[in-house]
C-alpha cells in the first residue's frame, strides 16, 4: 500500500513537534455521524480509520501512530465549532471535514482566528470534500488545504463533456439550498451558456439541505419541463432519494452528478439508469488499477462497504511527504512544506497542492453507471452495476483560476 509514502514514513528521521515517537498524531474528524448526513459521515470515518490502520502497520508518520478522533457535527456549522474547540482542548493539531461547505467556511474562519490568537498552538484544517469555490477564492486561508476539486473545477470538466453531447437540449438544475448548491447552479448556468448557448435551462430548483423526504413532486416538475438532462450537486439522502423518485417515476433523462457514487445512491439506482447516470470525480470509475484496487477490495472485505472517498488517500500521502520534508509534525512547518508540493498519487496522476490558494490540482474523470463487465468487474453496493470511466481530463483542462489573496505568516 502506497509504496512512496510508506517508505518515507519508515525511513524519515523521528524528529518534530511531538516529544516522542510513541506519541500519537491525532486527526479530529468533524463530520455528521447522526442525522440526514450520517451515512456519508460514517463512510468517511471508516475510510480514515482504514487508511490510518494501514499507515500505522508500517510505522505511522515519523514514527507517530495516527489516531482518528471522531466528532459528530450533525452537519451544523455551529456544532462544528463546538467540536473543533473540543478537539483543540484535547491536543489535536489537525482537523478534517468534508460534508457541507457551510461547515467548511465556518471551520476555516475558526481555525484562522484560533491561530492568530494562539501563536505556538496552531491548527491545520484539511478539507477533503467541501467544494464551495469561495474556500479557495475570497475566503481562502493559509491554514486551509483542499483535497477534493472545487465545484467550479468539476463543472468546468462536466460542461466540457456536456457541450459535445448533441442530444442534450434542455437541462434542469436541482440543488441543495446552501453555498455549495448555489455555486453549482451559478457555474452550470454560466458555463453551459458560454459553451452551449443553444441549451435551454428549463428549471432551476433549490431545496432545503437534508430535509426533504419525498422528491416525487420535484421529479414531476422535471418530467413536465421536458428536460432531457438533470444537473445536480446533491449528496447523501438528498441524492439517493432524488434518484429513487426518478426511478419510480420512470424519468428517462440523463443525470449529471457530483456524488452518484456515495453510499446509498447506487442502491437507489439499482439496475436502472444504465448509460444515463454520470458522475464527475477525482477517480475514474469503481476501480483505478494498482494499489488502489487492492484497497477497494480490502475495504469491502473489512467493512462490507464501498471505498469511494479517495481524496483521503491524497490527504494522507501529502501529510506523510510534507512531514518528512519538514522533519516535523508541527502544523506551521507542515503547512509551509505542503505549499506547492508535487507527487505521483496512488489514486492516479501527478498532483500538486497549488501554493496560491491551497487547492489540489489533479486529474478529473467522468464515469457512467452500467452493468459490470470484464473490464469493469467491481459490483458497487452489490448491485451488479458499476461506474465505468468515460473520459479523463488532465489537470490543466479543468483547472480554474483563483482570486485568493493569501495572507501568510513568516516562514518557520
Amino acid at each position: 500500500m502506497r509504496k512512496l509514502t510508506l517508505a518515507i514514513a519508515v525511513i524519515a528521521p523521528m524528529l518534530g513537534h511531538a516529544a516522542s515517537a510513541e506519541d500519537t498524531l491525532k486527526i479530529g474528524y468533524i463530520d455528521p455521524l447522526s442525522g440526514g448526513g450520517a451515512s456519508v459521515g460514517e463512510g468517511g470515518l471508516k475510510t480514515f480509520q482504514y487508511l490510518a490502520d494501514e499507515l500505522n502497520a508500517k510505522g505511522g508518520i515519523l514514527g507517530h501512530k495516527i489516531e482518528i478522533v471522531p466528532l459528530d457535527n450533525k452537519t451544523n456549522p455551529q456544532e462544528s465549532l463546538v467540536q473543533a474547540q473540543k478537539a483543540i482542548d484535547a491536543g489535536v493539531h489537525y482537523i478534517t471535514q468534508g460534508n457541507g461547505s457551510s461547515v467548511g467556511a465556518a471551520l476555516s474562519d475558526f481555525v484562522t482566528k484560533n491561530n492568530t490568537r494562539n501563536p505556538g498552538k496552531e491548527v491545520l484544517y484539511f478539507n477533503y470534500a467541501a467544494v464551495d469555490p469561495s474556500l479557495t477564492n475570497e475566503k481562502c486561508s493559509y491554514w486551509h488545504f483542499r483535497w477534493d476539486a472545487s465545484s467550479d473545477i468539476k463543472m468546468e470538466a462536466l460542461t466540457n463533456y456536456m457541450k459535445d453531447t448533441a442530444s442534450i437540449k434542455k437541462v434542469y438544475l436541482i440543488n441543495q439550498d446552501y453555498s455549495f448548491g448555489q455555486s453549482v447552479r451559478t457555474d452550470a448556468r454560466k458555463m453551459l451558456g458560454a459553451k452551449r448557448p443553444d441549451i435551454q435551462i428549463v428549471g432551476d430548483e433549490l431545496h432545503p439541505l437534508l430535509k426533504v423526504t419525498d422528491f416525487s413532486p420535484y421529479i414531476a416538475k422535471i418530467k413536465a419541463s421536458g428536460a432531457d438532462a438533470v444537473v445536480t450537486g446533491n449528496w447523501g439522502a438528498d441524492l439517493s432519494l432524488l434518484v429513487k423518485a426518478a426511478v419510480e417515476a420512470g424519468y428517462q433523462g440523463k443525470f449529471f452528478t457530483y456524488y452518484a457514487g456515495v453510499t446509498g445512491t447506487p442502491t437507489a439506482l439499482g439496475t436502472n439508469g444504465a448509460g444515463k447516470v454520470f458522475v464527475i470525480a477525482y477517480s475514474g470509475g469503481a476501480l483505478m488499477g494498482g494499489e488502489y484496487d487492492k484497497d477497494v477490495y480490502a475495504f469491502k472485505a473489512k467493512y462490507n462497504d464501498d471505498f469511494y472517498t479517495g481524496a483521503i488517500i491524497r490527504m494522507l500521502e501529502a501529510m506523510t511527504l510534507a512531514m518528512s520534508q519538514a522533519k516535523s509534525t508541527d502544523p506551521v512547518k507542515v503547512a509551509y512544506a505542503m505549499e506547492g508540493l508535487k507527487w505521483k498519487s496512488e489514486l492516479g496522476g501527478d498532483v500538486e497542492m497549488r501554493k496560491s490558494d491551497h487547492q489540489l490540482q489533479q486529474p478529473l474523470y467522468i464515469s457512467v453507471w452500467q452493468k459490470t463487465d470484464a473490464k469493469n468487474a467491481y459490483s458497487v453496493e452489490n448491485t451488479g452495476m458499476t461506474f465505468a470511466q468515460v473520459v479523463e481530463f488532465p489537470n490543466y483542462v479543468s483547472s480554474t483560476p483563483t482570486s485568493c489573496q493569501m495572507k501568510r505568516p513568516s516562514a518557520p
